[in-house]
Protein backbone atom coordinates (compact mmCIF):
# COMPACT_ATOMS: atom_id res chain seq x y z
CA UNK A 1 0.00 0.00 0.00
CA UNK A 2 1.28 3.91 -0.62
CA UNK A 3 0.69 6.69 1.78
CA UNK A 4 -0.92 9.54 -0.42
CA UNK A 5 -1.47 13.46 0.79
CA UNK A 6 -4.08 15.84 -0.79
CA UNK A 7 -3.00 19.50 -0.66
CA UNK A 8 -6.11 21.64 -0.81
CA UNK A 9 -6.70 24.55 -3.04
CA UNK A 10 -6.68 27.66 -0.90
CA UNK A 11 -9.98 29.09 -1.38
CA UNK A 12 -10.59 33.35 -0.73
CA UNK A 13 -14.12 32.48 1.15
CA UNK A 14 -12.60 31.88 4.89
CA UNK A 15 -15.61 30.27 5.92
CA UNK A 16 -15.45 27.95 3.50
CA UNK A 17 -11.76 26.99 3.41
CA UNK A 18 -12.41 26.22 7.03
CA UNK A 19 -14.92 22.98 6.03
CA UNK A 20 -12.49 22.33 3.05
CA UNK A 21 -11.22 19.82 4.67
CA UNK A 22 -13.79 17.82 6.16
CA UNK A 23 -15.67 18.16 2.20
CA UNK A 24 -13.03 17.12 0.60
CA UNK A 25 -12.65 13.95 2.59
CA UNK A 26 -16.15 12.92 1.86
CA UNK A 27 -15.82 13.80 -1.49
CA UNK A 28 -12.71 11.42 -1.24
CA UNK A 29 -14.63 8.64 0.50
CA UNK A 30 -17.35 8.88 -2.62
CA UNK A 31 -14.85 8.63 -5.53
CA UNK A 32 -13.10 5.33 -3.90
CA UNK A 33 -16.73 3.99 -3.53
CA UNK A 34 -18.13 4.98 -7.18
CA UNK A 35 -15.64 5.33 -9.71
CA UNK A 36 -11.71 4.83 -8.49
CA UNK A 37 -10.12 1.26 -9.38
CA UNK A 38 -7.83 1.52 -6.29
CA UNK A 39 -8.84 1.14 -2.64
CA UNK A 40 -8.95 3.85 -0.93
CA UNK A 41 -8.75 3.72 2.96
CA UNK A 42 -7.49 5.36 6.09
CA UNK A 43 -8.79 8.53 4.71
CA UNK A 44 -7.36 11.53 7.89
CA UNK A 45 -5.77 14.44 7.94
CA UNK A 46 -2.08 15.91 8.65
CA UNK A 47 -0.22 19.00 8.72
CA UNK A 48 2.94 18.46 6.39
CA UNK A 49 5.94 21.63 7.16
CA UNK A 50 2.87 23.58 8.64
CA UNK A 51 0.50 23.60 5.46
CA UNK A 52 -3.37 20.64 5.75
CA UNK A 53 -3.47 17.70 3.98
CA UNK A 54 -6.23 15.37 3.05
CA UNK A 55 -4.05 11.57 3.65
CA UNK A 56 -5.48 8.60 2.75
CA UNK A 57 -3.65 4.79 1.76
CA UNK A 58 -4.33 2.82 -1.59
CA UNK A 59 -2.59 0.95 -4.42
CA UNK A 60 -0.34 2.22 -6.93
CA UNK A 61 -2.77 4.82 -8.14
CA UNK A 62 -3.22 4.00 -12.14
CA UNK A 63 -3.27 6.94 -14.95
CA UNK A 64 -7.11 6.69 -14.96
CA UNK A 65 -7.45 6.81 -11.29
CA UNK A 66 -5.32 10.12 -10.51
CA UNK A 67 -7.34 11.76 -13.69
CA UNK A 68 -10.52 10.98 -12.33
CA UNK A 69 -8.81 12.65 -8.59
CA UNK A 70 -7.55 15.57 -11.02
CA UNK A 71 -11.40 16.57 -11.04
CA UNK A 72 -11.81 16.71 -7.13
CA UNK A 73 -13.61 19.74 -6.11
CA UNK A 74 -10.87 21.38 -4.23
CA UNK A 75 -7.44 19.56 -5.01
CA UNK A 76 -4.65 21.52 -5.61
CA UNK A 77 -1.72 19.21 -6.03
CA UNK A 78 -1.18 15.09 -5.26
CA UNK A 79 1.77 13.41 -3.59
CA UNK A 80 2.41 10.41 -3.23
CA UNK A 81 4.58 10.79 0.37
CA UNK A 82 7.85 8.06 0.38
CA UNK A 83 8.98 8.61 4.33
CA UNK A 84 9.87 12.52 4.25
CA UNK A 85 9.50 13.10 0.90
CA UNK A 86 6.87 14.18 -1.12
CA UNK A 87 6.80 12.74 -4.80
CA UNK A 88 4.46 14.77 -7.18
CA UNK A 89 1.15 12.60 -9.19
CA UNK A 90 0.79 14.31 -12.41
CA UNK A 91 -3.17 15.46 -12.44
CA UNK A 92 -4.92 16.09 -15.37
CA UNK A 93 -8.64 17.82 -15.28
CA UNK A 94 -11.43 16.99 -17.62
CA UNK A 95 -11.50 20.90 -17.58
CA UNK A 96 -11.72 22.20 -21.20
CA UNK A 97 -12.00 26.28 -21.21
CA UNK A 98 -10.26 29.14 -19.14
CA UNK A 99 -11.16 29.31 -15.76
CA UNK A 100 -12.35 32.79 -16.09
CA UNK A 101 -15.51 31.24 -17.01
CA UNK A 102 -16.12 30.05 -13.89
CA UNK A 103 -14.43 32.84 -11.49
CA UNK A 104 -14.71 36.61 -13.91
CA UNK A 105 -18.53 36.81 -12.46
CA UNK A 106 -19.20 38.91 -9.23
CA UNK A 107 -22.31 39.33 -7.77
CA UNK A 108 -23.93 39.27 -4.34
CA UNK A 109 -25.63 35.53 -3.88
CA UNK A 110 -23.08 33.91 -5.98
CA UNK A 111 -22.54 30.03 -4.90
CA UNK A 112 -19.01 29.59 -3.99
CA UNK A 113 -16.91 27.89 -7.04
CA UNK A 114 -15.52 25.12 -5.29
CA UNK A 115 -19.02 24.06 -3.70
CA UNK A 116 -20.50 24.07 -7.16
CA UNK A 117 -18.05 21.85 -8.20
CA UNK A 118 -18.34 19.39 -5.44
CA UNK A 119 -22.01 19.56 -6.07
CA UNK A 120 -22.15 18.46 -9.11
CA UNK A 121 -18.98 15.92 -8.86
CA UNK A 122 -20.96 14.24 -5.61
CA UNK A 123 -24.11 14.07 -7.88
CA UNK A 124 -22.31 13.11 -11.22
CA UNK A 125 -20.93 10.18 -8.71
CA UNK A 126 -24.40 8.45 -7.65
CA UNK A 127 -25.35 8.28 -11.08
CA UNK A 128 -25.08 4.83 -12.69
CA UNK A 129 -22.52 6.38 -14.81
CA UNK A 130 -20.13 7.80 -12.12
CA UNK A 131 -17.26 5.45 -13.53
CA UNK A 132 -17.61 6.39 -16.95
CA UNK A 133 -16.28 10.29 -15.50
CA UNK A 134 -13.25 10.54 -17.98
CA UNK A 135 -15.14 9.38 -20.89
CA UNK A 136 -19.36 10.02 -20.75
CA UNK A 137 -20.40 13.21 -22.27
CA UNK A 138 -22.96 14.07 -19.42
CA UNK A 139 -26.16 16.05 -20.40
CA UNK A 140 -26.81 18.52 -16.70
CA UNK A 141 -29.60 20.94 -15.67
CA UNK A 142 -29.86 23.30 -13.71
CA UNK A 143 -33.61 24.06 -12.78
CA UNK A 144 -32.52 26.82 -10.32
CA UNK A 145 -29.68 28.33 -12.72
CA UNK A 146 -29.72 31.86 -11.63
CA UNK A 147 -26.39 33.17 -13.51
CA UNK A 148 -25.20 30.01 -14.24
CA UNK A 149 -22.57 28.81 -11.93
CA UNK A 150 -23.67 25.07 -12.15
CA UNK A 151 -23.98 25.25 -16.00
CA UNK A 152 -20.53 27.08 -16.16
CA UNK A 153 -18.64 24.22 -14.40
CA UNK A 154 -20.57 21.38 -16.54
CA UNK A 155 -19.26 23.36 -19.43
CA UNK A 156 -15.98 23.51 -18.43
CA UNK A 157 -16.30 19.62 -17.73
CA UNK A 158 -17.27 19.46 -21.57
CA UNK A 159 -20.50 18.54 -20.59
CA UNK A 160 -24.05 20.01 -22.41
CA UNK A 161 -25.88 22.27 -20.08
CA UNK A 162 -29.32 23.73 -19.92
CA UNK A 163 -30.71 25.32 -16.85
CA UNK A 164 -33.99 27.49 -15.76
CA UNK A 165 -35.25 30.25 -13.75
CA UNK A 166 -37.63 32.72 -13.35
CA UNK A 167 -35.52 35.95 -12.74
CA UNK A 168 -35.65 37.53 -15.85
CA UNK A 169 -32.66 39.76 -14.78
CA UNK A 170 -30.48 37.23 -14.23
CA UNK A 171 -31.81 35.17 -17.40
CA UNK A 172 -30.43 38.96 -19.26
CA UNK A 173 -27.24 38.97 -17.22
CA UNK A 174 -26.11 35.39 -18.13
CA UNK A 175 -27.06 35.53 -21.74
CA UNK A 176 -25.11 38.55 -21.85
CA UNK A 177 -21.95 37.39 -19.72
CA UNK A 178 -22.14 34.05 -21.96
CA UNK A 179 -21.80 35.97 -25.77
CA UNK A 180 -19.32 38.50 -24.47
CA UNK A 181 -17.16 35.18 -23.06
CA UNK A 182 -17.38 33.58 -26.48
CA UNK A 183 -16.73 35.99 -28.18
CA UNK A 184 -13.95 36.87 -26.49
CA UNK A 185 -12.17 33.72 -26.77
CA UNK A 186 -12.67 33.85 -30.15
CA UNK A 187 -14.22 30.55 -29.85
CA UNK A 188 -16.85 29.41 -33.20
CA UNK A 189 -20.62 29.40 -31.87
CA UNK A 190 -23.73 30.82 -32.13
CA UNK A 191 -25.66 32.38 -29.66
CA UNK A 192 -29.63 33.82 -29.88
CA UNK A 193 -32.24 34.50 -27.34
CA UNK A 194 -35.63 33.13 -28.71
CA UNK A 195 -38.85 33.51 -27.41
CA UNK A 196 -40.76 30.49 -27.05
CA UNK A 197 -44.37 30.27 -28.19
CA UNK A 198 -47.96 27.96 -27.41
CA UNK A 199 -50.75 28.22 -29.38
CA UNK A 200 -49.61 31.61 -30.74
CA UNK A 201 -48.66 33.11 -27.17
CA UNK A 202 -45.00 33.70 -25.62
CA UNK A 203 -44.88 31.41 -23.02
CA UNK A 204 -41.09 32.11 -22.23
CA UNK A 205 -37.86 33.16 -23.79
CA UNK A 206 -34.92 30.72 -24.39
CA UNK A 207 -31.05 31.83 -24.70
CA UNK A 208 -29.77 28.95 -26.78
CA UNK A 209 -25.67 28.84 -27.57
CA UNK A 210 -23.37 26.33 -29.16
CA UNK A 211 -19.65 26.77 -29.61
CA UNK A 212 -16.77 24.32 -30.20
CA UNK A 213 -13.35 24.60 -28.82
CA UNK A 214 -12.00 24.95 -31.88
CA UNK A 215 -12.43 26.08 -35.74
CA UNK A 216 -11.78 22.30 -36.81
CA UNK A 217 -14.08 21.16 -34.35
CA UNK A 218 -16.93 23.62 -35.15
CA UNK A 219 -16.44 22.50 -38.71
CA UNK A 220 -16.86 18.91 -38.07
CA UNK A 221 -19.64 18.87 -36.33
CA UNK A 222 -18.28 18.64 -32.81
CA UNK A 223 -20.15 21.36 -30.80
CA UNK A 224 -21.09 21.79 -27.01
CA UNK A 225 -24.89 23.40 -26.39
CA UNK A 226 -26.23 25.19 -23.23
CA UNK A 227 -29.57 26.11 -23.21
CA UNK A 228 -31.45 28.11 -20.57
CA UNK A 229 -35.13 29.33 -20.19
CA UNK A 230 -36.70 31.84 -18.68
CA UNK A 231 -39.51 30.37 -16.82
CA UNK A 232 -40.81 29.20 -13.34
CA UNK A 233 -39.06 25.76 -12.64
CA UNK A 234 -42.21 23.89 -12.29
CA UNK A 235 -42.72 23.87 -15.88
CA UNK A 236 -39.22 22.88 -16.89
CA UNK A 237 -41.52 19.85 -18.96
CA UNK A 238 -43.11 21.81 -20.60
CA UNK A 239 -39.31 22.86 -22.83
CA UNK A 240 -37.67 19.76 -22.25
CA UNK A 241 -38.81 16.10 -23.15
CA UNK A 242 -38.69 13.47 -20.21
CA UNK A 243 -35.84 11.40 -19.32
CA UNK A 244 -33.38 14.01 -21.43
CA UNK A 245 -30.90 14.69 -18.70
CA UNK A 246 -28.18 12.02 -16.63
CA UNK A 247 -28.13 14.96 -13.43
CA UNK A 248 -30.41 17.22 -12.17
CA UNK A 249 -27.90 19.77 -9.87
CA UNK A 250 -29.45 23.06 -7.84
CA UNK A 251 -28.50 25.05 -5.42
CA UNK A 252 -32.16 25.81 -3.60
CA UNK A 253 -33.01 29.12 -2.10
CA UNK A 254 -31.44 29.76 1.47
CA UNK A 255 -34.56 31.05 2.55
CA UNK A 256 -37.91 32.98 2.33
CA UNK A 257 -35.99 36.14 0.55
CA UNK A 258 -34.48 33.69 -1.73
CA UNK A 259 -37.82 31.84 -2.46
CA UNK A 260 -38.94 30.69 -6.08
CA UNK A 261 -41.59 33.73 -7.66
CA UNK A 262 -44.34 32.52 -9.68
CA UNK A 263 -44.64 34.27 -13.09
CA UNK A 264 -48.45 34.66 -12.68
CA UNK A 265 -48.74 35.44 -8.97
CA UNK A 266 -45.48 37.30 -8.26
CA UNK A 267 -45.64 35.36 -4.66
CA UNK A 268 -42.31 33.97 -3.37
CA UNK A 269 -42.27 30.36 -1.98
CA UNK A 270 -40.36 29.13 0.60
CA UNK A 271 -37.46 26.92 -0.27
CA UNK A 272 -39.85 23.26 1.26
CA UNK A 273 -43.12 24.46 -0.58
CA UNK A 274 -40.77 24.74 -3.43
CA UNK A 275 -39.16 21.60 -3.19
CA UNK A 276 -42.66 19.90 -2.96
CA UNK A 277 -43.94 21.44 -6.36
CA UNK A 278 -40.62 21.00 -8.00
CA UNK A 279 -39.53 17.61 -7.12
CA UNK A 280 -41.94 15.71 -9.33
CA UNK A 281 -40.65 18.04 -12.24
CA UNK A 282 -37.27 17.33 -11.48
CA UNK A 283 -37.38 14.01 -11.28
CA UNK A 284 -39.27 13.66 -14.50
CA UNK A 285 -36.50 15.13 -16.51
CA UNK A 286 -33.92 12.40 -15.41
CA UNK A 287 -33.36 9.27 -17.23
CA UNK A 288 -33.40 6.37 -15.69
CA UNK A 289 -30.05 6.05 -13.52
CA UNK A 290 -29.13 9.29 -13.34
CA UNK A 291 -29.52 11.09 -10.24
CA UNK A 292 -30.15 14.56 -8.88
CA UNK A 293 -28.20 16.46 -6.52
CA UNK A 294 -29.71 19.73 -4.40
CA UNK A 295 -27.54 21.90 -2.12
CA UNK A 296 -30.49 23.40 0.38
CA UNK A 297 -30.18 25.13 4.16
CA UNK A 298 -31.00 23.08 6.82
CA UNK A 299 -32.30 25.74 8.75
CA UNK A 300 -35.53 26.16 6.49
CA UNK A 301 -35.69 22.20 6.01
CA UNK A 302 -34.85 19.33 7.84
CA UNK A 303 -32.72 16.83 5.66
CA UNK A 304 -35.76 13.91 6.69
CA UNK A 305 -38.28 16.26 5.31
CA UNK A 306 -36.11 16.98 2.21
CA UNK A 307 -35.49 13.62 1.30
CA UNK A 308 -39.20 12.36 2.23
CA UNK A 309 -40.44 14.37 -0.74
CA UNK A 310 -37.49 13.65 -3.20
CA UNK A 311 -38.52 9.84 -2.35
CA UNK A 312 -42.77 10.82 -3.07
CA UNK A 313 -41.35 11.83 -6.28
CA UNK A 314 -40.15 8.58 -7.39
CA UNK A 315 -36.66 8.88 -6.62
CA UNK A 316 -34.28 6.92 -3.82
CA UNK A 317 -32.48 8.95 -1.60
CA UNK A 318 -28.99 8.20 -0.78
CA UNK A 319 -28.44 8.30 3.02
CA UNK A 320 -25.59 6.11 3.82
CA UNK A 321 -22.17 7.50 3.88
CA UNK A 322 -20.46 9.93 3.21
CA UNK A 323 -23.44 11.12 1.83
CA UNK A 324 -24.41 12.49 5.40
CA UNK A 325 -20.46 14.24 5.61
CA UNK A 326 -21.34 17.48 3.65
CA UNK A 327 -22.74 19.48 6.01
CA UNK A 328 -21.42 22.54 6.87
CA UNK A 329 -21.95 26.50 7.79
CA UNK A 330 -21.97 29.18 5.41
CA UNK A 331 -22.94 31.92 7.73
CA UNK A 332 -24.66 32.45 10.77
CA UNK A 333 -28.27 31.59 9.20
CA UNK A 334 -27.44 29.08 7.01
CA UNK A 335 -26.10 25.76 7.39
CA UNK A 336 -25.59 24.08 4.28
CA UNK A 337 -26.16 20.37 3.05
CA UNK A 338 -26.29 18.11 0.19
CA UNK A 339 -29.14 15.69 -0.62
CA UNK A 340 -28.50 13.26 -3.35
CA UNK A 341 -31.60 10.93 -5.03
CA UNK A 342 -31.15 8.29 -8.16
CA UNK A 343 -33.84 7.48 -10.49
CA UNK A 344 -34.77 4.01 -10.65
Amino acid sequence: MARYALLILPSTNRVYAESSVGLTKAELQLFGQTTLTADVSDIGETRIGGVQYVTFEAAELPADDAAKLANMASVYALFRQDGKFLEPVELKSLDKLDSDLITIQKYQGKTNELFTKLLLNVTLLSSKWGPQLLERRFSVIDPLCGRGTTLNQALMYGFDAAGVDVDRKDFDAYATFVQTWLKNKRLKHDAEVIRVRREHEVVGHRFQASFGLTKEAWKAGEKFSLSVVNADTTKALEFHRPGTFDLVVTDAPYGVQHGSRSAESGLHRSPIDLLKAAAPVWAGLLRSGGALGIAWNTNVARRPAAAEILAAAGLEPLDEAPYQDFVHRVDQAIVRDILVARKP
